[in-house]
Formats: structure tokens, C-alpha cells, sequence
């Protein structure tokens, strides 16, 4: 096993970004299953032989829904994890003795099961993923269209009421943007998730500036919960309408899985290369076991399994700290709250382009 997952992690960029292995977890039983297969002194009865493939199936399907899920990894990679499954049990299996035609066999039938099972319930697993989000998609877009559609109505009722008109039409205008801004994070999100980056454009802005404009935003429509701690302008070569984005999903998300009526801080600081800001938000720790998700498209901790929405604003968060060539890392302890920390260089045009973003995990014990 050990083997295996040595080769996996070096032949496979994505299983890098794993905290679990779904094929590891279900390893032994796996192996042991095979071990009993290939033994002469265990009757091959029907039963037994429905018994294997019922067991398989179970590993299959377990392994393929997990990689459909995770954010970095194709059907390619995944069956190739099975590939070299295949190869590494041969290799130790005839250490010592080749193994039969039969035995040969016995093993490429079991593992070519195993993938043909992982295929289909990754395949599956993605269309529900799929009609899940055209779910929520139709949820969330009712809202802002309902609001718009009842305000050009009062508009048409009441023509000449200009006060009222201009409050409504500016009603209408924001409702619009919301729908915009809703379009543009799902296309981003199917881009980061296609692994094509997202193109911007960058040239000299104020980070420290677009940091309190959002925070002025927020703070209207959250009554004052948000703080900025900064020690002035934080100029460099960056997308701000990208930034803008990242703080502000970082921000919705402080709002929404934070505890209520509480303090929300965003800290900005510098030094000559580089600019790190973090937003601070108190309330219930995100478990260490979810925290390799955060940042793929449709998983969510348990925590945040209620809440209505498409699960996508940290999959754009992610895309932004790429494109800006930085990084993001989450702390989350228990009584301390949760921050989330992204750096990105002041001019990242000067970054080579090999160097990737990184996601850093930290969960720091209890004392």
C-alpha cells in the first residue's frame, strides 16, 4: 500500500492535493478480497465469486464518487491510480515467483472492474452535481428577477411619481447586478474547475482602497460588523476588479457561516515584494476533515450544508489568489474562529509562470 501511494503521489500531480485517498481507505479490503481469490484453498462457489464482485463494486463506486468531488482531478487521473494499483501488485506478487497466466488474469480482471465501476459512478456522480446546481441556480436567480420584475411594475403604475421611479430603477439596476455578478462567478468557477486559469488584466492599484470600499459596501447592508485594520496604501500591479471579488466572497462567506451580531476583521499588510490580507471571523471551527474541500467546486463542511447557495465562491477565491500567482491558507481553531490568509506578490507578471499557487491547510492544535 505503502508503494502504491508513493508512486501515485508522484505520478499524479492532483493526488498531491489529497488528504485522504477514498482507494486507501477501502485498500485492505480490496487486497484481501483478491488475496482470497487467487487462494486455492477457498472454494470459488458462485456466491463467493457474486461476493467479490459485490465488494469491488462497493470500492469502485466509493473511490469514483470521491475523485468526481475533488476539485483537481480528471476520470484520466483517476484511472490511472487503478493502473498503477495493477502494476505495483504484480511487481510484489512476483518477487519471489512469477505469477500464472491464471493469476494474471484473476488480477487484471479485478482491477479493470474496479475502474469500470469508479468510471461509471464518477460520471454519475457529476451529473448530480450538475442538476444540483441548475437547482440552486434557478433558486437563486428567482429572487433578484422577482424584486426587479415588481419594481418595473410600481414603475408602470405609478409614472409619474419620479421620486419612486428613480428608487426603483436603481432597485432594477442592482437586482441586474447581482444576476451578473451570479453568471460571471459560475462561468469562473467552470474555468478554474477545467483548470484554464482565469485571464485578467492587471495594472498599478490600491489594494488598501478596494479593501475598505468593500468593507464600506458590507458594513451598509451587515450593520457595521466589519473593521479594517491597515497601515495605509498598498499600491501594486493587480486585476481590482478581481480583487474586489475574492474579498467580497471572502467576505459573504465571514457573514454567513460566522456567528452572528459578531466582528468580522479585515487586516492588511505589506512589505516590499509582497501583500497579505486576512479576514477574521469568530464562531465554530471548520473541521480539519473538510478543510482540503474548501476550495472545490460543490463540497461544503457539514456546517455549511444548510445554507442556500451554489458553493462556489471559494472556487473563485481560489481562481483569483491563482491568477494573481499567490497564496491562500485557512486557520481554524476552536474559541479563536476562523481566519482565512492570501498573499500575492505586488507585481505577479515578474512570478514564473511554473511556480502555482499553493493552498496551505493549517488547523492548529488545542492547547
Amino acid at each position: 500500500m505503502k508503494l502504491w501511494e508513493e508512486r501515485t503521489l508522484k505520478e499524479i500531480e492532483a493526488a498531491n492535493l489529497q488528504e485522504t485517498f477514498a482507494l486507501r481507505n477501502s485498500l485492505p479490503e480490496y487486497l484481501s478480497q483478491l488475496s482470497a481469490a487467487l487462494s486455492e484453498s477457498i472454494d470459488r462457489t458462485m456466491v463467493r465469486k457474486r461476493f467479490d464482485k459485490m465488494e469491488s463494486t462497493r470500492v469502485g463506486k466509493k473511490h469514483g464518487n470521491e475523485r468526481a468531488k475533488s476539485f483537481d482531478y480528471t476520470m484520466d487521473q483517476m484511472i490511472m491510480e487503478y493502473h498503477i494499483l495493477r502494476q505495483v501488485v504484480c511487481d510484489v506478487m512476483e518477487e519471489e515467483i512469477p505469477l500464472t497466466v491464471a493469476e494474471r488474469e484473476l488480477i487484471v480482471s479485478s482491477v479493470e472492474q474496479a475502474v469500470n465501476d469508479a468510471a461509471t459512478e464518477f460520471s454519475n456522480t457529476l451529473k448530480n452535481l450538475q442538476e444540483h446546481l441548475s437547482q440552486i441556480l434557478a433558486h437563486d436567480l428567482r429572487n433578484p428577477i422577482a424584486a426587479a420584475k415588481i419594481s418595473a411594475q410600481i414603475i408602470l403604475k405609478q409614472p409619474d411619481d419620479q421620486d419612486s421611479s428613480v428608487n426603483k430603477a436603481s432597485r432594477i439596476i442592482a437586482c441586474m447586478d447581482r444576476i451578473d455578478g451570479m453568471i460571471i462567478d459560475l462561468l469562473d468557477a467552470s474555468r478554474v474547475r477545467a483548470g484554464e486559469g482565469l485571464p485578467l488584466a492587471f495594472k498599478e492599484c490600491d489594494l488598501d482602497w478596494i479593501a475598505r470600499e468593500v468593507v464600506f459596501e458590507m458594513n451598509i447592508a451587515h450593520e457595521d460588523r466589519f473593521i479594517v485594520l491597515s497601515h495605509g496604501k498598498c499600491v501594486g500591479n493587480w486585476n481590482s476588479d478581481g480583487l474586489r471579488r475574492l474579498i467580497e466572497n471572502l467576505a459573504s462567506n465571514a457573514v454567513k457561516y460566522g456567528a452572528p451580531n459578531t466582528t468580522i476583521t479585515l487586516t492588511l499588510e505589506q512589505d516590499d515584494e509582497s501583500a497579505t490580507f486576512s479576514l477574521h471571523n469568530v464562531g465554530d471551527p471548520i473541521p480539519a476533515s473538510y478543510q482540503v474541500n474548501l476550495f472545490q467546486k460543490f463540497k461544503r463542511a457539514k456546517s455549511a450544508e444548510e445554507k442556500v447557495g451554489w458553493g462556489l465562491g471559494l472556487t473563485v477565491v481560489k481562481g483569483m489568489v491563482d491568477a494573481h500567482r499567490g497564496s491562500i491558507l485557512v486557520e481554524s481553531e476552536l474559541n479563536k474562529g476562523t481566519t482565512f490568509i492570501v498573499r500575492i506578490p505586488k507585481d505577479p507578471t515578474k512570478v514564473a509562470d511554473d511556480l502555482s499557487a499553493t493552498i496551505g491547510l493549517i488547523l492548529k492544535e488545542l492547547p
